[in-house]
């Protein structure tokens, strides 16, 4: 894929408290000696998940943006992108040689998918601790995301989930597209979840 259209745009999407935050954390820290990347958060009425950033220092601050999206976060990575389209246009104009740009979704809802003129590529997190019966649950998210990570998988003894069950269903819900167990905070899957970003946006 030829970047002279700016950075390639990674939507992370998924419920709330589901990891979304910390994948991107993760994801900076892991990606950030070695890439040129930048993060736009969505919140709905604060800048928080970009304040989360900055004090983890993920990123130097002026690669993290907070974009308020209002009540419908939804609307803002879908229907109406232009306040994250400007967001990605500000960070391409600070920094021209930006390769990766994480865009963060706000909002909590499993219908919510990322606009195509916004994302080059969508990661969409659920994770463990709210049951093993969410992969079959489906939705656009779940279904159609390039990558779908399933997190918090030390959690399943305690929460009685069957990641065998998660697997399989995650397998029928998405053929042959692909998906990963992880644990964040012990940074299991990042490696994996970053090669496959550089891989799908052509980056060495």
């Amino acid at each position: 894929m030829s970047h002279s259209n700016g950075p390639f745009r990674v939507g992370i999407g998924g419920p709330v408290g589901s990891g979304k935050t910390a994948l991107t954390d993760r994801l900076c820290k892991y990606l950030r000696d070695s890439h040129d990347i930048a993060v736009i958060t969505n919140d709905i009425y604060t800048k928080e998940d970009a304040e989360f950033l900055t004090r983890s220092g993920a990123l130097v601050p002026e690669r993290i943006m907070g974009v308020e999206t209002g009540g419908c976060p939804h609307t803002a990575i879908r229907e109406d992108a232009s306040i994250n389209l400007a967001a990605v246009q500000d960070m391409v104009e600070k920094f021209p040689k930006l390769e990766v740009l994480f865009i963060e979704s706000g909002g909590d809802n499993l219908a919510a998918t990322f606009s195509p003129e916004l994302a080059d590529l969508t990661i969409y997190v659920i994770d463990v601790s709210a049951g093993d019966k969410i992969p079959r649950k489906g939705g656009p998210g779940i279904t159609r995301s390039d990558l779908l990570v399933i997190n918090k998988i030390d959690l399943a003894p305690l929460v009685g989930a069957d990641l065998g069950v998660m697997d399989r269903d995650a397998k029928k819900m998405r053929g042959a597209r692909p998906f990963i167990f992880t644990n964040l905070k012990a940074d299991k899957g990042v490696a994996e979840i970053a090669d496959f970003v550089l891989k799908s946006g052509g980056i060495k």
